[in-house]
């Protein structure tokens, strides 16, 4: 490619509304963590690596019965109240600003477990009831 020798008008698109192809034998709750697999699929989130989070799914995608790609899930970016992990996994305020790493699709953690989960997102805050605010 070469360098712009003239104005062009660039398409533009708000960087917060999704939607992904779901993994064969997925099922997404609304509500739930989706991470996209290296396939390019979007699956529930989960403690594997390799995954990517999204962010949060806004509807439910069942495609349990359907071959990779039959359904799709629609996926919001933002910061969202998820539940926190326990006991030497458990964010606290001074994990605000780091990443932290995929439990299942409803919980995030403060380490990699030792290499086994992926990043969810950045820390924002921790809620008084025990959840964690996370920007995806």
């Amino acid at each position: 490619m070469t360098a712009m020798i003239a104005e062009r008008n660039v398409p533009r698109r708000s960087a917060e509304d999704f939607s992904f192809p779901v993994d064969a034998g997925a099922r997404i709750y609304t509500g739930a963590i989706v991470a996209m697999k290296s396939t390019g699929y979007a699956t529930q989130g989960a403690t594997a690596t390799g995954l990517r989070a999204v962010g949060i799914a806004q509807a439910t995608a069942d495609n349990t019965g359907g071959a990779a790609g039959a359904e799709f899930v629609e996926v919001r970016r933002g910061c969202y109240l998820v539940k926190n992990s326990a006991a030497a996994d458990q964010i606290t305020l001074a994990d605000v600003g780091a990443a932290c790493y995929l439990v299942d699709d409803q919980t995030v953690a403060k380490t990699d477990g030792t290499g086994t989960r992926s990043p969810a997102g950045i820390v924002r805050d921790v809620a008084d009831s025990g959840g964690v605010w996370v920007e995806f």
